[in-house]
């Protein structure tokens, strides 16, 4: 909760935040969010050797972890900008994203450990109390600024908000202590060969290649919403209806892929994907409840996603006797891949086409936006589901 409570305003915050408070065009703070991005997934595999390497040390990484997260966002949010602020902006992020990382490794790496065996059923169990605690948070995050604002009588609620999330990092250091516990293997390298032989590997790549189409959605969001829809202001609460939508359907999701088997849920949830993904491609503009709807349907969705990989990867690896560590690196890294690529490739192709964010756009430069948004996830979700289709069955359905 504490993790997922400081990640979501990174989102839906900072722009307004930084252009407000701070004083930054959108296009210095893009290109912080850039770097910023380009750190947080390069240091994701050696952040997960050191958890690995030193293993015995689990419980101090993770109370560095909230100790950076925290002081990361106090940083940004809540003290007074002390020279530049872009550098300011720059290194609160670094260090909040760090103890980001960081924890979200060891609490996704112990998960093989804390589940008491390499049962799928075990690990699907445990991803659903998991992603309630997600679904808390990314809620708590989205609506506690306006919140606090109005408690406080402030202009804004962001100086409490860095505050909150500090207090919540304690106290998550406090509540958590007995997860570390669990022993994990001593083994200090990554064995690739037994990633691969575990299924492991082929879960890296399923979850890569059906990470994509979240991506491309991610980045063209709020173009999407903006300049597509002409609804700008719904941006917000549109994106808390879609995370609270995909939390709230986690713990659902994992019960029924116990009883029905993996495979089968995820290629039901892949299908309901593409259906909303198809379906805002003939949105006319100012569908509001349409679109609303479709925020449902795709958050409940990725629902699925957050429970069953996550829940499969790590009983491939307890299975096999891997670490956990090193491999939930390479499983962040792989994501976070995910969204520089789609920035890299779907935005300069828009620019191609002649869009420019906020202006007066053509209609062959709408349809190009309404194109990437709307249906090139649609390709890469069929790409997804053929991978599905063609692994080994023990891989994904697995429950022993």
């Amino acid at each position: 909760m504490a993790l997922a409570t400081a990640s979501i305003p990174i989102y839906i915050h900072l722009p307004s935040f930084a252009a407000t408070r701070l004083g930054l065009s959108l296009g210095q703070v893009g290109a912080i969010l850039l770097l910023i991005r380009i750190v947080d997934f390069l240091q994701d595999p050696l952040l997960g050797w050191m958890t690995d390497r030193w293993a015995q040390y689990r419980s101090g990484f993770a109370a560095l972890a909230m100790a950076l997260l925290a002081a990361g966002c106090v940083a940004v949010f809540s003290l007074p900008v002390q020279g530049s602020p872009a550098l300011w902006l720059t290194g609160g992020l670094v260090v909040a994203f760090t103890g980001y990382s960081l924890g979200t490794i060891l609490i996704y790496g112990q998960s093989a450990a804390f589940a008491g065996s390499g049962r799928t059923q075990s690990q699907l169990s445990l991803a659903g109390w998991r992603e309630t605690g997600v679904l808390i948070g990314v809620t708590l995050g989205a609506i506690a600024p306006a919140l606090l604002s109005t408690l406080h009588d402030q202009s804004d609620g962001y100086r409490p908000f860095g505050w909150l999330i500090a207090l919540l990092s304690l106290i998550a250091v406090a509540l958590a202590r007995p997860l570390w516990r669990k022993t994990q293997l001593a083994s200090t390298r990554l064995d690739w060969r037994g990633l691969i032989g575990s299924g492991a590997g082929w879960l890296l790549l399923l979850a890569f290649v059906n990470s994509l189409p979240v991506a491309v959605t991610s980045t063209l969001f709020l173009f999407f919403v903006g300049d597509r829809l002409g609804l700008p202001d719904l941006a917000g609460p549109f994106l808390i209806l879609f995370f609270i939508a995909a939390g709230a359907s986690a713990p659902l999701w994992g019960r029924l892929a116990r009883r029905f088997g993996a495979r089968r849920v995820l290629l039901v949830a892949m299908v309901l994907a593409i259906v909303s993904f198809v379906g805002a491609f003939s949105l006319p503009t100012g569908a509001a409840l349409p679109f609303a709807a479709i925020c449902i349907g795709s958050g409940v969705a990725l629902g699925a996603d957050m429970v069953i990989l996550s829940a499969l990867f790590a009983s491939a690896l307890s299975r096999a006797g891997l670490q956990a560590g090193q491999a939930f690196g390479i499983w962040n890294f792989s994501a976070k891949a995910t969204l520089a690529i789609a920035a890299g490739t779907v935005l300069p192709l828009l620019q191609y086409f002649g869009y420019q964010p906020g202006a007066g756009n053509t209609g062959a430069a709408l349809s190009a936006l309404n194109v990437s948004y709307a249906l090139v996830p649609c390709a890469l979700k069929l790409a997804a589901i053929a991978l599905v289709l063609g692994l080994p069955r023990d891989i994904l359905d697995n429950s022993s």
